[in-house]
């Protein structure tokens, strides 16, 4: 299947590592120039090298904090003119409510409401004048299905999805479409970070943290990065500019309401 993304323009955020990274990865096997970014040089360095080493698109990479004005700053000089903008940042740890403390609070919503919103305001206008725009947010399954634990990563990203639905119905006019990944136990870094965190509070092993991982999905399996990945760059696609304002839940069928 073609994608109709050959020599298209693609932003991903925090892709030197784990969804990111198989985000970036899946728009370059179909001939996008990705800009690859992150915190940690080396992560970018290592990614581009990789990315670049399979061919396809083109990969250039930006060590940068997209959650401060400065590092927004430098990826919209790097990429000024994206045609694929890829939202994502890192959740916070789990915590209960109780243990939060005030600074928490717009530390979260920084990283995973404003930041996405701020890249966007810069970029759509010249999405709109080329008419063509895809914008993919990596949320959470948090934002539909919240846990006690998680409430610092159900809020902000909970508040991007209804701003960002707001906005995919203003623009969708325009050929530019806004739509999320809510994904659920893909086998990256961070489930092992969240399995080495459960087993210390519920005193387990680690191996039972990750039984207990996999037995929490529906499919009896962890997801592939490269599922994930591959459902991002569909998205970004000519062939999804009907679909927008949505919510695509990525958790092996475990998402247990009916909307």
């Amino acid at each position: 299947m073609d994608l109709g993304l050959q020599g298209r323009t693609a932003m991903v955020c925090g892709s030197s590592r784990g969804l990111g990274r198989a985000c970036a990865a899946a728009l370059a096997a179909e001939g996008v120039d990705v800009l690859v970014t992150g915190r940690t040089p080396a992560d970018v360095e290592r990614t581009v090298a990789e990315i670049n080493a399979r061919g396809g698109g083109r990969a250039s990479g930006l060590a940068c904090d997209v959650t401060t004005a400065e590092g927004r700053a430098a990826l919209l000089r790097a990429l000024p003119a994206a045609d694929i903008l890829v939202n994502n940042s890192a959740g916070p740890a789990p915590r209960a409510f109780l243990d939060t403390e005030e600074a928490d609070w717009p530390a979260a919503a920084e990283r995973n409401m404003t930041a996405p919103l701020l890249l966007t305001k810069a970029l759509l206008p010249g999405m709109i004048a080329r008419r063509f725009g895809r914008i993919v947010n990596i949320t959470s399954a948090m934002v539909t299905t919240p846990r006690a634990l998680m409430s610092l990563s159900a809020a902000p990203r909970a508040g991007l999805t209804a701003a960002m639905k707001a906005i995919s119905l203003d623009v969708a006019r325009h050929n530019v479409t806004i739509n999320n990944l809510l994904p659920e136990r893909i086998d990256t870094d961070r489930q092992i970070f969240m399995a080495e965190a459960a087993a210390r509070r519920e005193a387990i092993s680690f191996e039972e943290a990750r039984a207990r991982q996999v037995e929490s999905i529906a499919a009896r399996r962890l997801g592939r990065p490269e599922e994930f990945g591959a459902a991002c760059a569909f998205l970004c696609s000519a062939l999804a500019g009907f679909i927008s304002g949505q919510n695509l839940h990525l958790d092996g069928g475990s998402y247990p309401a009916l909307v």
